[in-house]
């Protein structure tokens, strides 16, 4: 049976990938069943760039063949900030609880209440003869300072995905029915099932 490692600690998105790839006659691993692993460096501009050095990082790290994804939160009113921050947009050590913080400090600080934004998503695949699968998913939506629903996780509580709606008070069939990354999931999906 094919190995796939899942380049994340994030037990929110580890359980949302499984999910979806459960079907696939695979073993899926994440970073949390190795000892020791040091974090690939992310310094890429773009999502996309992230998630493939992710990717290749842990990929000839472990000679497993790797899926990573990197995923963020752009907020117009911020000029697209957190981007490829979003994890750790309130410091390298920062959590969900501290990066929401920080957003609604950066919000007030300009005298905003709720702006359009979009959680964007990019997933590269590398097997281990080095060969690259890839897909993209986004969802538009607005970022307000009224959180609501217990949920999701990340800023899923201040994201609306429709006037009365976050996506911390949709069940997880829900959610991945219209969430970036459960796009990006389906679209990498066949191209997986061909691989395997």
């Amino acid at each position: 049976m094919k190995k796939i490692l899942i380049a994340t600690k994030n037990v929110g998105k580890l359980k949302e990938i499984k999910a979806a790839f459960a079907e696939l006659n695979a073993e899926i691993l994440s970073l949390t069943d190795f000892e020791n692993l040091p974090d690939a460096v992310e310094d890429g501009m773009t999502f996309e760039e992230n998630a493939r050095i992710k990717a290749k990082f842990f990929n000839k790290l472990t000679g497993i063949a790797c899926l990573a994804d990197d995923s963020g939160l752009e907020v117009d009113a911020l000029n697209g900030a957190p981007g490829v921050k979003s994890a750790r947009f309130a410091g390298y050590h920062a959590d969900d609880g501290t990066n929401n913080v920080h957003l609604l400090d950066e919000l007030k600080k300009i005298g905003v209440t709720e702006s359009p934004a979009d959680y964007r998503c990019s997933l590269i695949f590398i097997d281990t003869d080095g060969s690259e699968i890839s897909a993209d998913g986004i969802i538009n939506g607005t970022i307000k300072i009224t959180p609501r629903g217990n949920g999701g996780f990340g800023y899923d509580p201040y994201f609306y995905v429709s006037d009365s709606k976050t996506m911390a008070e949709l069940t997880p069939a829900e959610k991945d029915e219209i969430s970036h990354r459960g796009e990006a999931l389906r679209k990498i999906l066949p191209k997986l099932k061909d691989l395997f």
